[in-house]
């Protein structure tokens, strides 16, 4: 009998075992919770998520195409940017908005956010040109022409980076000019000469070259010209650290900076 007893308190262990095995293979609910919450990654390995990118105004038509290189590289990585003044840009980011990085067109600005960003890179660099109406029709030369009270010419205002681009070089010939309106970005300077309400205005090289069918751009010489360095970085209130970073890393390789150098920006 005792025999008996034992044969079937062990086929009764053995049934047990089997019935918790598949159990413990599944994992516990807490377990697949864990692993459900966690991001995928793309093919490169950058996090998949939604970001969103704060970049100055010259960069609108640039971006847009390296935003969509970027998304085809890392599938299910969506990049949304909001375009503005980087003066406009800093202050969003003092006030919360809600971003993961941060692109702006001088080192000031961005200087002025250390305790708001991750380190900054320079990503690319640009110079400015004398945007005039198509045809160049007041004969525009140089930018002591400028100086002409004759002439509308229309300036970014002096808080805006290429507006303080435009007074150093201006400033540093002694040319006093008297602009008909000083604008928030550089796009609403290069959109005031498109439509013929000035007729000359300081713009980067890279914007002029987007809108060559309504603009004539007059080069400046080297040793007259400024140099503008865009520097990038994550925002710390970013709540995808690690998808922000892979994409301010990603601006610096050899598939982006042929993006930057076809719109006409110069390396870093």
């Amino acid at each position: 009998m005792f025999l008996t007893f034992t044969r079937r308190r062990a086929a009764a262990t053995l049934v047990t075992a089997g019935l918790l095995l598949p159990l413990t293979a599944c994992g516990s609910d807490d377990d697949t919770k864990d692993s459900a919450t966690k991001p995928s990654a793309s093919a490169t390995g950058a996090p998949k998520a939604d970001l969103t990118v704060l970049a100055a105004s010259s960069l609108t038509d640039v971006f847009k195409s390296a935003g969509a290189a970027y998304e085809k590289k890392n599938p299910g990585t969506k990049v949304k940017f909001s375009f503005a003044g980087s003066q406009e840009l800093a202050a969003q980011v003092k006030q919360g908005a809600p971003a993961d990085a941060l692109v702006t067109a001088d080192t000031k600005t961005m200087d002025g956010l250390k305790s708001d960003t991750g380190a900054p890179t320079v990503i690319a660099k640009n110079r400015l040109v004398i945007a005039t109406g198509k045809g160049n029709p007041e004969k525009v030369e140089n930018l002591k022409d400028l100086a002409d009270t004759k002439l509308k010419v229309v300036l970014a205002a002096p808080e805006v980076p290429v507006g303080r681009y435009s007074k150093k070089i201006l400033d540093a010939q002694k040319i006093d000019v008297k602009p008909v309106s000083q604008e928030p970005n550089v796009r609403a300077v290069l959109s005031k000469v498109e439509l013929g309400e000035a007729d000359a205005g300081l713009v980067y090289k890279t914007d002029a070259a987007t809108a060559t069918d309504k603009v004539e751009a007059i080069d400046i010489p080297d040793a007259q010209n400024a140099v503008a360095s865009y520097p990038a970085a994550t925002l710390k209130t970013s709540k995808h650290s690690e998808a922000a970073t892979a994409f301010v890393a990603w601006l610096s390789t050899p598939e982006a900076q042929k993006i930057l150098a076809d719109a006409g920006f110069q390396q870093p």
